[in-house]
């Protein structure tokens, strides 16, 4: 049986952005369903054609990409993956949306090869979280005791090794390096992470670094050896 193609929603106000991503996205199979011009298209548009995946900019009129995210993920779970669009490497409302459930974000200037692996990577559940610049904008605006850190999430409900998991998880490391660093099976490890972000009631490993932040388990700041291995991924 001949796989779906990949759907696509894109969500931009510059015509010329959509047009590039959608000859970059078909040139690699993947299907772009629908195009918004404003947030508020995007929403309808993901009502109407189901997309696996949301490319969303943030500065858009009539409504904002960030408030257009928040919508389009307050639904019940198997809502598209969204994936925020910036110009800018550290911007308050990227990190905004990343909270509101969005699974990473993307540079503009994104080459053709990373733009289509990154809509693969969400659509199977992965989070655009390796470069070193989400690390840096969750510690730039993550704020310890926020309201967004008290409506997920109680981290009472993980155990003593969930914890260290979510902890060492949030500083970068990936499933491999996790199971060479706790001396487990990288399957347990993937058990482990399952495991939080059921228990939290998270979409991905985005949020569960946020939520590690927001809530004081890891500190704003803080250094750890797996520091160098985040940012040569």
């Amino acid at each position: 049986m001949t796989e779906q193609p990949l759907r696509v929603l894109l969500a931009d106000d510059q015509t010329l952005v959509r047009t590039g991503f959608r000859m970059i996205l078909g040139a690699d199979g993947i299907d772009v369903v629908a195009e918004a011009a404003n947030g508020v298209e995007a929403v309808e548009a993901v009502r109407r054609t189901r997309p696996d995946v949301v490319l969303m900019d943030i500065r858009m009129p009539e409504m904002d990409g960030l408030k257009a995210t928040r919508r389009i993920l307050t639904g019940a779970p198997g809502e598209p993956r969204v994936i925020i669009l910036t110009t800018f490497d550290l911007d308050r409302y990227v990190y905004a949306a990343l909270s509101a459930g969005a699974s990473g974000f993307l540079l503009k200037d994104v080459t053709p090869e990373h733009l289509a692996s990154a809509v693969r990577t969400v659509r199977t559940g992965g989070a655009l979280l390796a470069p070193a610049i989400t690390r840096r904008l969750v510690q730039r605006f993550a704020r310890h005791g926020s309201d967004t850190a008290a409506l997920h999430r109680d981290l009472a409900s993980l155990t003593p090794r969930e914890l260290e998991v979510l902890g060492l998880l949030a500083r970068g490391l990936s499933n491999a390096e996790l199971a060479t660093r706790l001396h487990l099976a990288e399957a347990t490890v993937k058990t482990h992470v399952a495991r939080i972000l059921a228990k939290l009631g998270l979409r991905d490993r985005v949020q569960a670094v946020i939520v590690a932040y927001e809530t004081g388990l890891v500190s704003v700041g803080e250094r750890e050896a797996a520091q160098q291995s985040t940012e040569q991924t």
